[in-house]
């Protein structure tokens, strides 16, 4: 049975608490558009005991970039299991579903938000980058990248953020047909820099030799060979 008296926090429940109202308010609209003031109504604290777990805005959207860096890092984790496009698509969902929840606030973070120039939020966005390049690499079963390869790789991760941006900003291409398109555009990138280096030839022969007929690489494979009939 409730008695309706609020329960006190400890220290860092209450910084976790503040964290993950921020990171919600900051999801829903640009961090330059929320206040302290929203902030503490939303934890339903005073103003002043804000500034006693965080200096300022900056800090709190720091802490909260950082629980959402961890969160978008995690989308890239896929098992090892099953064809690469496959497992491709499912990381693009699960990439897809955290631009679509966290929209206003991944916007300005990667196009510049209240921390802008801060070197704490540079050093979280790019501790994405290398997760995703990390993990896009153990699919490939590589482990020390020839250049060629690591430039494949790390386009295609700038190629998905600015996708998304693009995406959010007025979302005219259905969702579900993008997811696959950075797919199809992982294996061109790839296509590309195998016509031009056998080892990454060997490398893309390896990519597609246990792809499905009914997977996004032989999708696209598909579409190209229609485009030349």
């Amino acid at each position: 049975m409730t008695t309706g008296v609020r329960r006190r926090m400890g220290v860092e429940e209450r910084r976790q608490q503040l964290i993950g109202v921020a990171l919600e308010l900051f999801s829903q609209r640009s961090p330059d558009d929320v206040s302290i003031d929203e902030i503490a109504s939303a934890a339903g604290i005073s103003r002043p005991l804000v500034y006693h777990y965080f200096p300022g805005k900056l800090s709190l959207y720091e802490a909260a970039l950082k629980r959402a860096s961890d969160e978008l890092a995690d989308r890239f984790v896929e098992p090892h299991e099953g064809p690469l496009g496959a497992r491709l698509l499912r990381v693009m969902r699960r990439f897809f579903d955290f631009v679509d929840d966290h929209g206003p606030g991944f916007s300005a973070l990667m196009r510049g938000g209240p921390a802008v120039g801060s070197t704490a939020t540079n050093a979280l966005i790019d501790s994405v980058r290398q997760a995703a390049y990390v993990q896009i690499l153990s699919h490939l079963d590589v482990e020390n990248p020839p250049a060629r390869l690591e430039l494949v790789v790390r386009s295609w991760i700038s190629l998905a953020e600015s996708t998304a941006l693009i995406w959010l900003d007025g979302r005219r291409i259905p969702r579900a047909e993008l997811e696959v398109q950075l797919v199809h555009d992982f294996a061109a990138l790839a296509a590309v820099s195998a016509a031009g280096d056998e080892e990454m030839g060997a490398l893309l022969r390896r990519m597609l030799k246990d792809e499905p007929a009914d997977g996004p690489f032989s999708e696209l494979v598909g579409r190209l060979i229609s485009l030349a009939s």
